[in-house]
């Protein structure tokens, strides 16, 4: 689990910029399905894809991301969903506490809240918390939701400042309140 928190200090080391922010009405304003993963995504946001991220130095755990188009107190908001294949298949609330634990060791870690959440009806946590991964880098607010499908273990993250606007926050829930499995979790039942 060490890989995990490993793997989420170079993700957002690469993924953060500089620059101002803004504040707008959150709504859905495009569906994201990639075959895999999808979700509901604010027109403030866009997609970047495996090749785009593999560009950037993204680990190939990170199937897809999200970022927003401007940025917030100097950073980039990214909502990121990695996919680790799993020896065995787990219990996905399992899977959801086992990374609650696999990122208590980030640096100045310190959980803001834990709560019941759903993925496709799936009851998993929404573990949010702020963390300094990066020496030198800012504390960050993290809202993370994981959870597995067969031989797969899916987590959404998403990174921000630590303080942020309430419509930069609801912008974020959208999209983890929106993200589903549902046509792979549809396939993997009829198998």
């Amino acid at each position: 689990m060490r890989v995990r928190a490993a793997l989420l200090t170079g993700l957002f080391l690469v993924l953060s910029a500089c620059g101002g922010g803004s504040s707008k009405k959150v709504a859905c304003d495009s569906d994201y399905w990639d075959g895999t993963v999808g979700t509901c995504l604010p027109d403030t946001w866009q997609v970047l894809d495996a090749e785009t991220l593999r560009s950037r130095g993204v680990p190939e755990e990170t199937i897809v991301a999200f970022q927003r188009k401007e940025p917030v107190s100097g950073q980039f908001p990214t909502v990121a969903v990695t996919r680790e294949p799993l020896a065995d298949p787990v219990d996905p609330m399992q899977y959801s506490e086992a990374n609650i634990r696999s990122v208590e060791v980030l640096e100045g870690y310190v959980q803001v809240d834990s709560k019941d959440f759903a993925v496709d009806g799936v009851k998993v946590k929404l573990h949010t918390f702020t963390a300094q991964p990066i020496e030198g880098e800012p504390m960050r607010r993290f809202y993370q939701v994981s959870t597995s499908l067969g031989d797969a273990g899916y987590t959404f993250t998403a990174v921000t400042p630590v303080s942020i606007e309430k419509a930069l926050e609801s912008e974020v829930l959208l999209m983890l309140k929106g993200m589903t499995l549902r046509k792979s979790r549809e396939v993997e039942s009829s198998k």
